[in-house]
């Protein structure tokens, strides 16, 4: 009689088999070891490296005038009239220095920029990490064209799990329902093979890191 095993049963009683049998993991450590060599530099140094290189745009800033500062004149110089801040802790900066800035999404079709903080910065891949855990929700970081992200120096970390570390030490077990990670502008190459940056979502994205 012919044999009708098709070359898909073969292998899946291959599979069968060896689940089958019992062995040892041969690699019993390897979830443990590093992914990446020891880094020596400062995170700072090594986030605004990747971050730049992904086409972000950052600025230390010393203190809390040099901030204001740095703002007053980048929104100057691309006259900016729309900026929409909805996060009680940056109101609070931002009235301290009476900056102006809007509330509500009152007219938020017209905004020029989207106010942020952010959750944490991840300096290996020069990502920020971002959740709608708090007033900024999903919109204010996605639709204007320009993305403004206000982080301390507490928020870096190394690793992406770090950074989940983070996340599960200031909410619990309570995560917010969305968490992203945003590594510089919105772009796709998708049309043929040239990068379109805004294509997504912000066209620019600004990190302003500030110490403590």
């Amino acid at each position: 009689m012919r044999d009708i095993t098709t070359s898909k049963e073969k292998l899946l009683k291959k599979v069968r088999k060896a689940l089958l049998e019992k062995r040892d993991n041969p690699y019993p450590n390897l979830e443990e070891q590093p992914l990446y060599p020891p880094n020596d530099e400062m995170l700072e140094v090594v986030f605004a490296e990747q971050f730049t290189a992904v086409n972000g745009q950052f600025v230390f800033c010393e203190d809390e005038v040099n901030f204001i500062e740095n703002l007053l004149e980048l929104a100057e110089d691309r006259k900016w009239h729309k900026i929409y801040c909805w996060e009680p802790a940056l109101q609070n900066l931002l009235n301290t220095y009476e900056y102006p800035y809007f509330e509500t999404d009152k007219d938020f079709e017209l905004a020029d920029v989207g106010f942020t903080l952010c959750e944490a910065l991840i300096a290996r891949n020069g990502t920020v990490l971002l959740s709608n855990g708090n007033a900024a929700g999903r919109r204010l970081s996605i639709y204007p064209p320009v993305h403004i992200v206000l982080a301390y120096t507490s928020q870096m970390v190394l690793d992406i799990k770090d950074g989940l570390k983070l996340l599960k030490q200031k909410y619990g077990n309570q995560l917010p329902s969305m968490i992203t990670h945003v590594t510089g502008p919105s772009r796709t190459a998708d049309i043929e093979k040239t990068l379109v940056l805004g294509a997504h979502g912000p066209k620019e994205l600004f990190v302003f890191l500030l110490d403590g």
